[in-house]
């Protein structure tokens, strides 16, 4: 099932983040696949948006594999896929 379009709404307002990099793959992201986001696509960006933006950027940009706080996430499949498209230039 896809997101509504309140909860897309919602995600693209989190993800408006101090650090210009971070907005601009965010946004990014959802010009390419936000209308094909699942609720647990949606799930895992709250918590990918709720990291710090010098953990978020580590992540998006491949400096890091892993942060503190989603360790046990980072090993499922869909985790794994949205952090794939987030990182696609």
């Amino acid at each position: 099932m896809t997101l509504s379009n309140a909860e897309l709404y919602r995600l693209k307002s989190d993800a408006r983040r101090g650090l210009l990099e971070n907005d601009l793959i965010l946004q990014r992201f959802f010009e390419r696949y936000g209308l094909q986001l699942s609720s647990e696509d949606g799930k895992i960006l709250s918590q990918l948006l709720a990291l710090d933006d010098n953990d978020l950027m580590d992540l998006l940009i491949g400096r890091k594999d892993s942060v503190l706080g989603l360790e046990k996430e980072m090993h499922s499949d869909t985790f794994k896929a949205v952090l794939q498209r987030l990182r696609e230039k």
